[in-house]
């Protein structure tokens, strides 16, 4: 049965977004520097792809073999994201962002079996110490986007309905874990003969418009796309690194 087009993003086409900013993002990291507007328009991958964890879970058939295989590409994905930030085979003061993910879908898992015990105070208190969690582990483990990396899956999870309270809950979140917490680099603009700083990392912001445009359909979809998705990771870095010693 196919599914009737509806007004919007698809699945397939998010995905593809994320993994186009994601690509120029990583080109900036290791053969292009200097071209900052690469690494700025590349703030919008991680919002989309946190977006699409999150997703992933709520449609999986089988959650046991989901996070498995994003635990097998975590591991394969290492040594590549190891030589693109560090410059090292081993490199233990970031880890790659799939480790963000898994950190971020356990924590999602126990949100589903504690709610599915039906008591209000049971699901509050877990969403709580699921926040708290997530943050702690993130950051001590060091994986990419530290806590505020997690806790921008955990952000979609808990505002995933089309209304305008949630839309405008993701905003909120979104800015305090982008602008405040992960900060980074501000540049300048003039608007009306003022200058204005803005936060490079808060222009992730932006991702929201796709995101809020997703039409909850699949679109395109093979096996071969699925092994595509899940090698692009890896492999991409692998090779961008290769041409940075050329």
């Amino acid at each position: 049965m196919t599914e009737k087009k509806k007004f919007g993003l698809s699945s397939f086409t998010l995905s593809v977004m994320a993994m186009i900013l994601m690509f120029i993002d990583h080109l900036w990291a290791t053969n292009i520097a200097g071209n900052n507007w690469m690494t700025s328009i590349g703030r919008l991958a991680f919002p989309i792809f946190a977006f699409m964890i999150s997703e992933g879970y709520f449609h999986t058939k089988n959650f046991k073999k989901y996070i498995k295989r994003l635990l097998i590409f975590a591991i394969i994905s290492e040594i590549p994201f190891n030589y693109m930030t560090g410059g090292n085979l081993i490199y233990p003061f970031d880890q790659n962002v799939l480790w963000t993910f898994i950190i971020a879908l356990s924590l999602i898992h126990l949100n589903e079996k504690m709610r599915k015990k039906g008591k209000l105070w049971i699901s509050i208190l877990t969403a709580v110490i699921t926040v708290i969690l997530g943050w702690f582990i993130g950051t001590i483990a060091m994986v990419d986007y530290k806590g505020a990396g997690v806790l921008t899956v955990l952000t979609f999870y808990f505002f995933n309905q089309k209304k305008w309270w949630s839309y405008l809950a993701q905003f909120l979140t979104l800015f305090y874990l982008n602008v405040e917490m992960l900060g980074g680099m501000f540049f300048e603009i003039m608007i009306f003969g003022s200058k204005i700083s803005i936060s490079q990392q808060g222009l992730a912001l932006f991702a929201l418009i796709p995101i809020w445009l997703y039409n909850e359909q699949r679109g395109y979809d093979s096996k071969t796309y699925q092994y595509i998705k899940y090698w692009f990771y890896p492999a991409h870095i692998a090779i961008l690194c290769l041409l940075a010693r050329f």
